[in-house]
């Protein structure tokens, strides 16, 4: 996956994972109930700052806040863009 933007500083760019499209016992959730997705990939990573390099690497699944980063939308597909503080976890 060839992403061009490179964030700067500590900040990330992740690819949201998909949202549930059914629960568990098969009903089927429409798109207005739907909740925001808060595990995703990272696809670029800035170099991070000279008191703290980064932690988390493209390739990560990671874990994020319901309301962290901004939403992003390149060549047809979304993205979020956060400081890495947002992130809460690597999977």
């Amino acid at each position: 996956m060839s992403v061009h933007i490179k964030p700067l500083g500590d900040r990330v760019l992740i690819e949201p994972s998909a949202s549930e499209t059914k629960t568990a016992s098969g009903i089927i959730i429409p798109d207005s109930a739907k909740e925001k997705p808060q595990k995703g990939s990272v696809v670029a990573v800035g170099n991070g700052t000279k008191d703290e390099p980064l932690t988390v690497k493209v390739g990560d699944l990671v874990l994020y806040g319901k309301y962290a980063g901004t939403e992003l939308n390149l060549d047809g597909k979304n993205y979020l863009i956060m400081r890495e503080s947002d992130i809460l976890a690597i999977i």
